[in-house]
């Protein structure tokens, strides 16, 4: 489902940084009890996008821990569970892309899993935390590869994830970035390959554009587009036949947006310059 290749690919994400507007008024604090403000979770969840384009994982784990759960079903509970989930979903994210390879990412996979499928009990109609499940678990898959039992496992719980989020959201930007790289390493003999990836990703990068974001709910996931062009840079550099001016323009595209995105600026543009002065060479 993921292969080491696919994960540096998804290194980095998110997106805009969500309004703080009204954050009061919108999610009031419990004055009798030792909840989150409003304000002070969507602070928090800020904080977790930035941290996870900066890559900096310590923080991510740290934010993690500061955005406790909140006690109840309500929606706001389930959008708690989300970020966390989302916090270290990215750490883990980030993590495949270092040298060497941290040894908690496991870890760091299951306990987003949980996070996410909490949200996904509170909340059975947000899709959201079925498309972090579904990857945290992908993940979970490629760290145990050598294991077929566990892969087996682990696959028949991301594919019905990620399956009901296909029945109920399929334009989803997030669920299209997070099909993207299964379908990229999936032979063309089952329906997918490497031309199906740019098919979903060019569909999420349409649909995110198209996307109304709701202003009045900070909270709800809006994030995709960084993510998506991210992922046409990285894959029109390691194509069958690279295009080597697409992927330093989506490169620069998703750079435009989030200029301190440690992956695109740190790791992936100097690997298409490399691969662009070789070609020059050659």
């Amino acid at each position: 489902m993921s292969d080491a290749r696919n994960g540096r690919a998804f290194v980095g994400v998110l997106t805009v940084l969500f309004v703080l507007s009204a954050a009061t008024e919108l999610y009031p604090a419990d004055k009798t009890s030792l909840e989150l403000s409003g304000d002070s979770i969507i602070r928090i969840v800020t904080q977790i996008q930035r941290a996870d384009y900066e890559g900096d994982r310590p923080t991510l784990k740290r934010l993690h821990d500061e955005l406790t759960r909140i006690p109840g079903g309500n929606k706001l509970a389930s959008r708690v569970l989300y970020w966390r989930g989302f916090a270290l979903w990215r750490r883990a994210i980030n993590g495949f892309n270092e040298t060497p390879t941290p040894k908690d990412l496991e870890e760091d996979l299951t306990q987003a899993a949980t996070d996410f499928k909490d949200a996904i009990a509170l909340d059975p109609a947000f899709v959201e935390p079925k498309i972090g499940a579904g990857s945290s678990l992908g993940y979970l898959m490629y760290l145990h590869r050598k294991d077929p039992t566990r892969v087996q496992e682990l696959l028949q719980q991301s594919s019905q994830l990620l399956k009901e989020a296909m029945a109920t959201a399929p334009d989803n930007p997030r669920l299209l970035w997070v099909l993207g790289p299964i379908r990229w390493s999936s032979p063309p003999e089952r329906g997918d390959g490497q031309e199906k990836a740019f098919e979903s990703y060019n569909r999420g990068l349409e649909s995110v554009r198209n996307q109304k974001r709701d202003a009045s709910d900070p909270l709800e996931p809006s994030w995709g587009e960084p993510e998506l062009l991210m992922s046409l840079a990285w894959s029109n550099l390691n194509r069958t036949t690279p295009d080597l001016n697409a992927a330093e323009q989506y490169a620069r595209a998703a750079l435009k947006m989030v200029p301190y995105w440690h992956y695109v600026r740190d790791i992936l543009m100097p690997q298409i310059r490399a691969v662009q002065a070789k070609a020059t060479k050659g």
